[in-house]
């Protein structure tokens, strides 16, 4: 199984669907909590589900299940609490979810998790790859950048 992963921040929309496109991914996993602001550009949930079938062919899907609750995102954007503690509360959430569970693993499997995060270090995406990655085993998991 491979999970890919990626953010759209700091990217042209040429950059993003040239790695988008050559990743051999059959969709992409919408994981974002805001998916449809004007912020978001090109990478607006329904823009980004058009974008996806036109020019690589792909499919989309938003998977709410995988996204943060807005007090835990909006503390962690508000410096109220830290990475490390951001990261245990979204492991948690996944966790108390049930995700790997509930979230089909076809659905995942050679599938783009999509955020806003420019790099997958501090991003719930990798959060989620990996807690994936730990509760099915054989996964790789590949951030496109």
């Amino acid at each position: 199984m491979t999970i890919f992963t990626i953010g759209f921040t700091q990217k042209s929309a040429e950059r993003f669907f040239d790695l988008v496109c050559g990743s051999g991914a059959r969709r992409l996993v919408d994981v974002r909590l805001r998916n449809a602001s004007q912020l978001s550009g090109f990478a607006k949930r329904d823009d980004m589900a058009f974008f996806l079938a036109k020019i690589c062919g792909i499919g989309y899907i938003s998977e709410p299940l995988l996204a943060p609750e807005p007090a835990m995102l909006d503390a962690y954007r508000g410096r109220r609490i830290n990475w490390d503690q951001y990261a245990a509360e979204y492991l948690g959430l996944l966790a108390g979810r049930k995700v790997d569970e509930t979230v089909p693993s076809d659905l995942i499997d050679d599938s783009i998790l999509l955020c806003s995060e420019d790099r997958p270090e501090r991003c719930h995406r990798r959060l989620a790859a990996e807690y994936f990655a730990a509760a099915w085993g054989g996964v790789e998991i590949r951030h496109l950048r």
